[in-house]
């Protein structure tokens, strides 16, 4: 019910947008989250934004560099990811959750992730 698209091959300094578009569900009523996960490393979570877009969360390794942001009217959340570095290669991963915040072990949905690589 999650979609995950918009990864590829980037060379370092450079943008790509994901996005996150939701069937089945109305994600109007839902927080939602961008985590990622690199070879051999746990997932971590990059972005989270409220049902309402207007509170906005970002780890530390992207603040200032990624933006999320969402189109409810698209039933779609977005996340810009600017300047990029090779260490933000990894499969990322959209979820959504009715109740709370973006914690990953309490997501009621999970999309298929895109496989974002950074490299020259």
């Amino acid at each position: 019910q999650l979609q995950a698209s918009g990864g590829g091959l980037v060379q370092p300094g450079g943008s790509l947008r994901l996005s996150c578009a939701a069937s089945g569900i109305t994600l109007d009523y839902y927080a939602v989250g961008w985590f990622r996960q690199a070879p051999g490393k746990e997932r971590e979570r990059v972005a989270c934004i409220s049902s309402r877009g207007n509170t906005l969360s970002y780890a530390d390794s992207v603040q200032g560099r990624f933006i999320i942001s969402r189109d409810n009217a698209k039933n779609t959340v977005y996340l810009q990811m600017n300047s990029l570095k090779p260490e933000d290669t990894a499969v990322y991963f959209c979820a959504a959750v009715r109740y709370g915040w973006c914690v990953d072990n309490v997501m009621d949905y999970w999309g298929k992730g895109t496989q974002v690589t950074v490299s020259s």
